[in-house]
């Protein structure tokens, strides 16, 4: 994030015409030409950077103005600073033609560093190759820890990355020894701070002490990134990037080093107790350069797990001990998948550090690695890979949504490892609701990271509650901005915070009344129960305006023409059945039509009808009881307040009947779900045979309705059905028909 400032000059830096721009090269250019290296140049160059690095588009430079830009980057008098503006001036403009840079004659190693990133910067495969040729024969030409090698290993670096085949195989032996040894060897005492040449300034005045851990103490081990003290030697900062380099640099080297098992013999050497042995026995030595490299590695990483353990005195070292951490199990992970000895030495440290990062929430980007080897190494790591799952897709995205480098790691993270999540999978889909917090948290750096992970997401069995969550978003960020604002005490806040001075949103975020809806949104886990919040919700409204149900009569038709069958609407599908049934009627809505009920009817009538036809499967299980006992007692209403339908309405349940009695509906639905069908079916025959009866039965007045005759509010008159069917087992001769 920047400041206002930094965001004021930035803006003003975009908005500079051409014209301006031509202004200041002009000034750049008399400057430069005279060799006037004071503030004035200094400042000039300052804006020039900024201007060119402040838009995506490439902004262009006169030929002049290059031209110079150049020559005082290889002029030998040109002050430092100067020098890296001119550089990065000149970075910001490539690919450019009007280019005439070359790194071979260039002898001081810093200013061979800033020409090489310049070239670098070109895009140039042909000069890709020569500038690394160029800083490789600066490198073998001088000791190891001879001055100014530390500013060309960042360019080896990049061109390793941009043309692997540049180095020849002596060139990268050579390159792996001096990296082990910048690694193993760096020196253990802290560096002699520069003389100002007073008079006074000898020598002997100081003598430096031994560089110390994070929390203060003197270090008793070799000399690392997270080592502190006031100087460093030069053998430290080259000890600091090659480190840096690291895990590039062995993807590099690859696992074809003479030592490294074939394929074919990596699975054997994996169970291999004795080839593990072997390895650690042998000396480090004489093991051929990759190898060496391999294993001085493995031991600065596992030195810095044990130092990301102390308790770090500045927060910027802190900051600096997670950095590391991360980079330390991807090395991990990189030496591990290149030579599988090295597993089992890696095994009980990333067990220990895994336990010990799930209860440090400050640590949580460190898991995202630790998971990611898990992922590659866990069949030979015999860890429960599950459990490691659950805990990153479940209590990350719903504790730290509000991290947006997280937020980005983590869904790279999924991306990248799609292809290696196998039979888990099942747990990163069940999981999209936590992840969608990222989306709404985060949504316009996420899109795209989003759009290319969805399509691993989505099933069958999600595809809908994910669109009904996409379509939540905006709900979702105000519910999570409510629960971010509520973990917050009131004396946390500063006066001018709104959610001090208007806390009815928070009110209603603790309010018992809502909390089923909050916590729906909140979710972390997909649980088809879209279709039962929505459900109860609706039931509740209906409750308060029955003559929704008329005013939504064609929206409500759609949904039940929509479902494709009583198996798919669920606890959805028996709300909205029981509340046509409940208030399709004129009693509760005087513009409610025979013609809307004939059609409600016949939509019901159709679900019904497939109940009686499909017989259950694995693909497709048998129809709930309680949704054939609503559509059964909500289409015996409806034909009571259009009494052309009985007959068709009497039928079906005769049916509904005889296939509640039949084996088949006992082995399918057991036999308590099959003797509530038929009950129902009974029930609801006998009372329409008094057509006067069933009319007040199913269709009360508003005042019989309170208070109700029944209290089950989802399924039917228990009371009332009862009270009619032993009146007319009783009287059943006297009844007509």
């Amino acid at each position: 994030m920047f400041t206002a400032g930094a965001e004021s000059l930035l803006r003003q830096a975009r908005e500079i015409r051409d014209e301006e721009l031509g202004r200041l090269c002009s000034r750049v250019c008399a400057l430069l030409g005279r060799e006037d290296w004071g503030p004035d140049a200094l400042d000039a160059l300052r804006r020039l950077f900024l201007i060119v690095s402040a838009t995506k588009h490439s902004r262009r430079l006169e030929q002049p103005c290059v031209e110079l830009l150049q020559a005082a980057l290889c002029l030998p008098t040109c002050p430092e600073q100067l020098q890296l503006l001119c550089a990065a001036a000149l970075r910001e403009v490539s690919p450019s033609r009007s280019l005439s840079l070359t790194c071979d004659r260039v002898q001081n190693t810093q200013q061979l560093g800033l020409v090489a990133s310049v070239l670098l910067a070109q895009g140039d495969r042909r000069q890709v190759g020569s500038v690394g040729q160029c800083a490789l024969r600066v490198l073998e030409s001088r000791q190891p820890e001879g001055p100014g090698l530390r500013h060309l290993l960042p360019v080896v670096s990049k061109v390793t990355n941009l043309a692997p085949e540049a180095l020849h195989e002596e060139q990268t032996n050579t390159l792996n020894r001096r990296l082990g040894d910048w690694l193993r060897h760096a020196s253990v005492q802290q560096g002699v701070a520069h003389s100002s040449g007073g008079f006074f300034s000898t020598p002997r005045a100081r003598q430096p002490g031994p560089v110390t851990e994070v929390d203060g103490a003197v270090a008793t081990d070799f000399f690392t990134v997270l080592s502190t003290g006031q100087h460093f030697t030069e053998d430290q900062w080259l000890n600091v990037q090659a480190f840096s380099m690291l895990r590039a640099w062995l993807l590099h080297g690859g696992p074809g080093g003479s030592s490294t098992p074939d394929a074919d013999d990596r699975s054997e050497l994996e169970g291999s107790t004795l080839s593990v042995l072997s390895a650690a026995s042998t000396a480090s030595h004489l093991l051929p350069p990759q190898e060496r490299l391999r294993e001085k590695a493995f031991e600065y990483c596992q030195r810095l797990i044990e130092q990301s353990n102390r308790r770090a005195l500045r927060k910027a070292d802190s900051e600096l001990q997670k950095a590391c951490l991360v980079e330390a199990v991807l090395v991990l992970d990189v030496l591990c998948r290149q030579d599988p000895s090295f597993l089992y030495r890696t095994l009980s440290c990333l067990r220990a550090l895994h336990a010990r990062l799930c209860g440090d929430p400050t640590c949580v980007r460190a898991l995202l690695p630790v998971a990611q080897f898990f992922l590659h190494h866990g069949e030979a790591a015999a860890v429960d890979a599950e459990a490691v799952y659950q805990h990153l897709c479940t209590r990350i995205p719903a504790e730290h949504f509000h991290s947006p480098l997280l937020a980005l790691e983590f869904v790279q993270f999924c991306r990248a490892s799609l292809p290696l999540f196998g039979r888990h999978l099942g747990v990163l889909r069940s999981s999209f609701p936590n992840l969608f917090k990222f989306l709404a948290w985060s949504s316009p750096p996420l899109t795209a990271e989003f759009v290319a992970l969805l399509p691993s997401l989505v099933d069958a069995g999600t595809a809908v509650e994910m669109l009904d969550l996409l379509l939540d978003l905006p709900c979702l960020t105000a519910a999570l901005d409510l629960q971010l604002r509520s973990s917050q005490a009131a004396s946390e806040k500063p006066l001018w915070d709104v959610s001090v001075r208007a806390a009815g949103c928070l009110e209603a975020f603790r309010d018992p009344q809502y909390q089923a809806l909050f916590q729906h949104l909140l979710r972390a886990k997909a649980s088809g129960t879209t279709e039962r919040v929505l459900s109860s919700q609706f039931l509740a409204l209906c409750t308060r305006r029955p003559s929704l149900v008329v005013e939504q009569a064609k929206e409500l038709l759609e949904f039940v023409g929509s479902l494709g069958g009583p198996h798919g609407g669920g606890h959805m599908l028996t709300s909205v059945v029981w509340a046509i049934g409940e208030y399709l009627s004129v009693s509760w809505d005087r513009r409610c039509t025979v013609e809307q009920i004939n059609k409600f009817f016949e939509a019901l009538e159709a679900l019904l009808f497939e109940v009686t036809q499909s017989r259950p499967s694995a693909a497709l299980p048998a129809c709930p009881p309680q949704v054939i006992t609503v559509l059964m007692t909500t289409l015996t209403k409806l034909a009571s307040r259009s009494q052309d339908l009985i007959p068709r309405v009497s039928l079906f349940l005769s049916k509904m009947r005889t296939l509640a009695q039949s084996p088949a509906a006992g082995s399918a639905h057991g036999e308590e779900d099959a003797r509530a069908v038929l009950t129902r079916a009974t029930e609801l025959l006998n009372l329409l045979k008094m057509p006067s009866v069933a009319q007040f039965v199913l269709t009360p007045s508003v005042e019989v309705s309170e208070p109700r005759y029944h209290r089950d509010t989802n399924t039917a008159l228990p009371l009332a059905l009862s009270t009619v069917s032993r009146l007319v087992e009783r009287d059943a001769g006297l009844l007509p028909g």
